[in-house]
């Protein structure tokens, strides 16, 4: 560490004039970053479930559909009509959209006598209020239009839309939100569909980077002052984070990456991680005897800097093991961008910062007076000393309260739920939350379910399996409306006073596509006639009973197997179940990575596997005791939260290196435990509760966010910060003196 510490020092210019360039050109980068919160594009593409889903956007474009949803007292009065027309024939004109659907657009069969005519659903626009009545008692009537475009009390209708193949659906989506919020319309507007809920989340994450930063850099630099009660105290903690964010982005902007819902936590996470490193190594070269500024930070620079590299090392290794365990690709980009920003905060707070010191600072020499034995501060009146005092004379006491907590914490695990609807991310009060209890309450959800049928779609036995299945689908209680060719030949058979809803002969139905031949029906069928597709709507009784659904869903295909066509299934609750899956499978797998690298690590770091364990049983009681909080309070395992148990192993285990390196430097200089234990918690302990505190503030901004994953986020991280400072300073201490006791002192004798 002596050549580390001297070359710091001695090429003092260089590293600053060297940090400077870096930071304009990561600076730089930043005007090329872009976000992508598309969760179905972050759907590994190897996956046969994700890949079905897919195939079924190509071929129909269904899985980027629009929705628009116009609510008012009776949608069927002359305004309110002239107002979704208006809508209507606005998003025509968009570049991007293609087959606005709406009920002021819509054709209708309409037979009189032995005469048949395809006319307007509404023929003839209403003038008052009875015009209207009139109107809204026939269009209810046509059960292909009540429940997709208007809902059955008439109070709320959509204008539904596709995007073109290959278009910037974000882009188009803000454009279609921008056009209509132009027409300044009386009545309640509200956006549904996966790209509008895309693109609110795009917007919450600008909104939250330019807004929650700002605010944890004031937050962090109060507590910071109030902690250290010097300028560089607060600046050169907050600078290095600052310039580690920095860095972070730009690399991550340079790899291709974009950021996402999950990664858009990374500069709250940086922030927090990042000016921990620069706390320690301020607090060490705070507390060093050195009278002389250069020598202090030489000195100081030899004790912290194993620590905080092997702090940083854990903490990335629980970042990168979403790299291995992640599901969704949003999930993996987040442990590289974590681990990169980690990496920047330790490089700089061990290089940069006592660069900076070394050259601007003039460190005065301690006295007596100024030990923090004898000065006593608040921290260590209040805080220090009553931990110490707790460790010394209850080690016992403390290590059954943690026992205590971890049994309540895993009776909550077995009521922890799991979350992956998107409309479920955002608050009650937010638009898209609105619009999805509508959609639920009047249109019977907003969830697509596809089934897919591989056949000559004109051959009678293909349609009368799509009504047959349409019918099943309905009866399962999970879909509450279907649409499909079949419905449209069936009502066109049936107004020519054909005797069943599908034709016989082939023929007949040939000829009836004649008829249809004027209708877009690109999104019911291919353009080769070889495949036809269902479209139906899931409830959210439906996604709670997924497994359910699917059993049903696999009976009837086991039962039907035909040789004239083929069935498949998807839609998003397909990939939700998938999705449901795959977040205990990663959280799973990353924790367990996360638990074994880092023992192994702590564990080498310390020479000693028993000293690793140690050092993991706070963090590990905490996260048990953090799962247990997420259950007893209803907090859902969703995309976001998933990442929450391996940040707090990541992060929380370096309260108890620090802990322990300084315990056992106590320990071989002054061959006391109590002397020990009460040093490592006076030195290790400020910079922790400081770290903590600081930490915590910074995580908890994110309880402003419109996210509510972000929210949960924030608040879990601060209580798993609580818990593994705690555990470092309570349980740890506790564990040693009680089972190390007798072998420490020996071991430490015979050394010397």
């Amino acid at each position: 560490m002596d050549l580390f510490s001297n070359f710091v020092v001695k090429f003092r210019i260089a590293i600053l004039t060297v940090t400077i360039v870096l930071t304009g050109f990561f600076a730089y980068q930043l005007q090329f970053l872009k976000v992508d919160s598309n969760i179905v594009d972050a759907l590994p593409k190897s996956d046969s479930i994700v890949q079905v889903f897919k195939e079924v956007g190509n071929r129909f474009g269904s899985n980027e559909i629009g929705l628009v949803i116009i609510e008012s007292e009776n949608v069927f009065m002359p305004d309110a009509l002239g107002h979704i027309k208006q809508i209507s024939d606005s998003l025509t004109q968009l570049e991007g959209i293609v087959g606005v659907t709406s009920i002021t657009n819509m054709t209708s069969f309409k037979t009189e006598g032995d005469n048949f005519e395809v006319d307007d659903l509404i023929a003839e626009w209403p003038e008052n209020e009875d015009d209207a009545n009139a109107v809204k008692a026939e269009v209810i009537k046509n059960e292909m239009v009540v429940g997709t475009l208007v809902s059955s009390d008439g109070k709320a209708a959509i204008v539904l839309f596709n995007f073109q193949s290959g278009t910037d659906v974000e882009a188009v989506s803000l454009e279609v939100r921008q056009k209509i919020a132009s027409l300044n319309l009386p009545e309640n507007i509200y956006y549904a569909g996966s790209t509008f809920l895309t693109s609110y989340i795009a917007d919450i994450i600008s909104k939250d980077m330019l807004k929650l930063i700002p605010i944890a850099f004031v937050l962090i630099a109060l507590i910071l002052y109030l902690s250290f009660r010097s300028a560089r105290g607060v600046i050169l903690p907050l600078l290095t984070a600052g310039l580690a964010i920095l860095w972070a982005i730009g690399t991550f902007v340079l790899l291709g990456f974009n950021l996402s819902m999950v990664t858009n936590n990374v500069p709250i996470i940086v922030l927090a991680v990042g000016s921990a490193y620069a706390i320690h190594v301020v607090n060490r070269i705070n507390q060093s005897t050195e009278g002389d500024t250069k020598q202090a930070i030489v000195t100081s620079l030899k004790m912290i800097t194993l620590p905080v590299a092997l702090t940083a090392l854990t903490t990335m290794v629980g970042f990168l093991s979403f790299v291995i365990g992640a599901y969704l690709s949003m999930i993996r980009d987040f442990g590289i961008l974590a681990a990169l920003g980690t990496f920047y905060a330790a490089f700089l707070a061990l290089v940069f910062v006592p660069a900076l010191l070394s050259l601007t600072s003039k460190k005065t020499e301690r006295t007596p007076e100024t030990d923090i034995r004898i000065r006593k501060p608040a921290m260590y009146r209040y805080l220090l000393l009553p931990l110490y005092t707790l460790n010394i004379n209850h080690p016992k006491r403390v290590i059954a309260t943690w026992v205590v907590l971890i049994l309540v914490g895993v009776f909550g695990i077995s009521k922890l739920e799991r979350s992956v609807s998107v409309a479920d991310y955002f608050k009650t009060s937010h638009p898209a939350n609105k619009a999805d209890r509508i959609m639920e309450a009047k249109f019977g959800g907003s969830k697509p379910v596809f089934a897919v049928f591989k056949g000559e779609v004109q051959s009678p036995e293909l349609l009368n399996g799509m009504l047959d299945f349409s019918a099943y689908l309905k009866e399962t209680g999970y879909v509450t409306s279907t649409q499909s060719i079949a419905d449209v030949v069936a009502k066109l058979n049936l107004a020519l006073g054909g005797e069943t809803p599908i034709p016989e002969e082939m023929s007949y139905v040939q000829q009836l596509w004649f008829i249809l031949g004027q209708q877009d029906l690109s999104q019911l069928i291919t353009e080769d006639l070889d495949q036809a597709l269902i479209i139906g709507k899931f409830n959210n009784e439906g996604q709670a009973n997924i497994e359910d659904f699917k059993k049903h869903v696999n009976t009837y295909l086991e039962s039907h197997a035909s040789e004239d066509f083929t069935i498949e299934v998807t839609g998003m609750p397909y990939v939700n179940a998938q999705l449901d899956k795959s977040l205990v499978k990663s959280q799973l797998t990353s924790l367990i990575i996360a638990v074994i690298l880092v023992i192994a690590l702590v564990s080498l770091i310390f020479k000693s596997l028993l000293e690793g364990l140690y050092a993991s049983v706070p963090i590990i009681a905490t996260i048990a005791v953090l799962y247990g909080v997420m259950g007893l309070t209803g907090i859902p395992l969703n995309v976001v939260t998933v990442l929450v148990a391996s940040v707090a192993m990541g992060i929380g285990i370096d309260y108890s290196i620090h802990y322990i390196t300084h315990f056992n430097s106590a320990l071989h200089r002054e061959f006391e435990l109590n002397n020990a234990v009460e040093e490592a918690i006076m030195i290790s302990g400020k910079a922790i509760l400081i770290n903590f505190i600081s930490v915590s503030a910074g995580f908890l901004i994110l309880i402003f966010s419109d996210l509510m994953p972000m929210v949960y986020f924030g608040v879990l991280i601060a209580l798993s910060m609580l818990g593994s400072s705690m555990g470092a300073l309570t349980l740890l201490p506790a564990i040693l003196l009680l089972g190390k006791r007798k072998r420490l002192l020996k071991e430490v004798r015979n050394q010397n």
